[in-house]
């Protein structure tokens, strides 16, 4: 089992950057598919980001693709989400998801473990 903890949420204008970053417990987290998504009010919750245990796959929503990267550091247990070019339309609760496996899904139900969440508003 694994618990997630983001961090690195708040207000930041259009345009500006923010970097969340989620902390995993357990000594398995390099066993782990990584991902990040998102919830705005009223919306249904969505795929940002994942990465594959390794790091070496990445994938992206079209929505944040150019513009957010993830990575990771399985020796500090974190993975990462870099937000650049943010924009209002960005802002969202962003959790991070974890699930035990070589693939690395995109949809929410695939994912068994999920952090509290941390807010991210962009102002216009």
């Amino acid at each position: 089992q694994v618990q997630l903890v983001e961090s690195g949420g708040g207000l930041v204008q259009a345009g500006g950057s923010l970097r969340l970053s989620c902390a995993a417990s357990g000594r398995t987290f390099s066993s782990y598919a990584m991902g990040w998504f998102r919830q705005a009010p009223g919306k249904e919750r969505e795929f940002v980001a994942a990465i594959s245990w390794s790091g070496g796959n990445t994938y992206y929503a079209d929505s944040v693709k150019g513009r957010f990267t993830i990575s990771r550091d399985n020796a500090k247990n974190t993975v990462y989400l870099q937000m650049n070019s943010l924009k209002p339309e960005d802002t969202a609760v962003y959790y991070c998801a974890a699930l035990r496996a070589i693939v690395v899904p995109q949809g929410r139900d695939e994912y068994d473990y999920w952090g509290q969440g941390t807010q991210v508003t962009v102002s216009s």
